[in-house]
């Protein structure tokens, strides 16, 4: 039993904001009490500023919706007052609001539906960071700067008339000391000016500075491809020696698992996208992480990993790989139980262009790349249908389910299993690589999250005592240790862990209780062609897909 509380506290740390390139909204799908809800964030992306909500509630009886922030560090003590979203005119049930992020840092906002079924709410995890540096419009920096040149001119010449011919009465003659006087009144107007000027300008620079500074900045990374044993490795090698903020909130000694994984580490072969691999390395020590690769098409691919922190901070890490084509022993040798983590799984599908040629490896599944509305065979002979939406196509900016329906090769609904806790896993990848997200049926973050924020609003909770953190070796290695005990277990047991506490919309689905329809909450950022790769489990089996989608603008 107490084993098993173990396992539980240290998944259920787990405050995780997916992973995501090119794709700013965060998107929850889940229950405000009596209340069935999506939410749709857009962080901004200057701190101190405003992130935009949209609530989507199903139920016609909610009367109002309230927003307010909540700072992982400062707690409840530190909590502002809600501000209300306003009902969108001829849209029912569709609220929006403006919140304020004041601090930078991890933090959520706590969403409250009041209704005639009572009060219900939830918290969606975001991450208040500036990733931009705004710029003055030309015409209106031309304008002020005019307007400053005028307001110094005319400051300097009252300057030199107090100085000189405020002492004449009206009607006398100005001598000769008089005007001496102005010229030095303003000569020594000048020099004050020139004095503010030159301190305002030493001010500004210093906050321009420190926010460059602190400006988010992501981490950059090193891959390695090299043979050991017959084996092909991947190293990624983590450069945190210039981050100069946040160094507690980022720290990479303070990960901590998201579904079990310390990392979650996804391969596309670029140009084709026609390979696609989910490994999870091993950490060898605080920046260092390796895992074992299948052989591969050789070839230039992404790399996409998202970790998570104990303070909620998550981000992905990303970099390019060139895998060189194995050694003729290392293919030959080849068996998927070589693979490093049980739950490592890679596939090929149809290249994105397609008048390149199919690759072939050993092992792997063979996937043909479907798309909306049509039936695309799996590897296990069952058949996966992404739903075309009600209006016929995809565009950008609108809130869509992602619907996979699977079905038996005789067309009979087809039982799902719990993979890594969840009921399915979706990366949505734009063709050109700008867009790059890990989605899941609640949407763009982790149950554990709320569990998180949660225990920081408990009554009478305050800033976070940072000094009573264990070391960052101590922690690092407690949190590897329960990662191999829970790995170590039997899959059935693991997976059970790894449900407690999460919330799965297709479990619950009065329409679909053999748990045979996967829904993703995602809205498309920019217009083009995605390619959109999902993966459920069935029988103890792990299934891959693909799809392409053309979204328009």
């Amino acid at each position: 039993m107490k084993k098993t509380l173990f396992y539980f506290t240290i998944i259920c740390l787990a405050f995780i904001l997916q992973g995501h390139i090119g794709s700013p909204g965060i998107t929850l799908e889940g229950e405000a009490g009596p209340y069935s809800l999506t939410v749709v964030v857009n962080s901004p992306d200057v701190i101190p500023g405003t992130a935009k909500v949209d609530i989507y509630v199903a139920d016609n009886a909610v009367k109002e919706v309230m927003v307010k922030p909540v700072y992982w560090f400062a707690g409840s003590e530190g909590t502002p007052r809600a501000d209300q979203a306003l009902p969108v005119p001829g849209e029912t049930g569709h609220f929006k609001g403006e919140i304020w992020l004041m601090t930078p840092g991890s933090a959520s906002l706590e969403i409250e539906v009041n209704g005639e079924k009572g009060e219900g709410k939830i918290l969606i995890p975001v991450m208040a960071v500036s990733t931009a540096q705004k710029s003055m419009d030309p015409a209106l920096g031309w304008s002020l700067a005019g307007l400053g040149i005028f307001l110094v001119i005319l400051m300097i010449t009252i300057i030199g008339l107090s100085s000189g011919d405020t002492l004449v009465k009206p009607g006398d003659k100005i001598s000769g000391k008089i005007k001496r006087k102005r010229w030095v009144g303003a000569t020594l107007g000048f020099v004050l000016m020139a004095l503010v000027l030159w301190g305002g300008s030493l001010w500004w620079n210093t906050w321009k500075n420190d926010y460059q500074r602190f400006m988010y900045k992501p981490f950059t990374a090193t891959s390695t491809v090299y043979e050991k044993d017959q084996k092909q490795r991947l190293k990624f090698m983590v450069d945190s020696t210039k981050l100069e903020s946040l160094y507690l909130t980022r720290s990479l000694n303070y990960l901590i698992p998201d579904h079990g994984k310390i990392m979650h580490m996804f391969l596309v072969r670029a140009g084709q996208l026609d390979v696609f691999a989910h490994l999870h390395p091993q950490r060898l020590d605080s920046a260092h992480f390796e895992t074992i690769i299948p052989p591969l098409p050789a070839g230039e691919y992404h790399v996409f990993t998202d970790v998570s922190r104990l303070s909620g901070f998550s981000e992905t890490i990303a970099d390019t790989v060139i895998i060189p084509e194995a050694d003729p022993i290392v293919a030959q040798n080849w068996k998927d139980s070589l693979l490093l983590d049980t739950d490592d799984t890679y596939y090929i599908t149809d290249p994105i262009i397609s008048s390149e040629k199919q690759v072939i490896m050993p092992g792997g599944d063979i996937v043909v790349c479907g798309s909306p509305g049509k039936r695309t065979m799996l590897p296990d002979s069952s058949y996966v249908t992404l739903e075309i939406p009600d209006e016929g196509k995809f565009t950008t900016e609108s809130l869509y389910h992602l619907t996979l329906a699977v079905q038996d090769k005789d067309g009979s609904p087809a039982t799902l299993d719990p993979y890594l806790g969840m009921m399915g896993h979706a990366v949505v990848f734009k063709e050109d690589g700008s867009v790059y997200i890990h989605l899941h049926p609640v949407g763009s973050y982790s149950m554990a999250s709320q569990e998180t924020m949660e225990a920081r609003l408990t009554s009478g909770s305050g800033r976070v005592d940072w000094d009573a953190l264990l070391k960052p070796n101590d922690f690092r290695d407690s949190v590897d240790r329960a990662i191999a005990e829970l790995n170590a277990l039997p899959a059935a047991e693991r997976d059970s862990l790894l449900l407690v506490g999460m919330e799965h919309p297709s479990l619950d689905d009065p329409d679909h209780p053999d748990h045979s329809v996967v829904r993703f909450p995602y809205t498309f950022p920019t217009a083009g062609k995605y390619r959109i790769y999902v993966q459920m489990k069935r029988n103890g089996r792990i299934l891959n897909g693909a799809f392409d989608v053309e979204v328009e603008s």
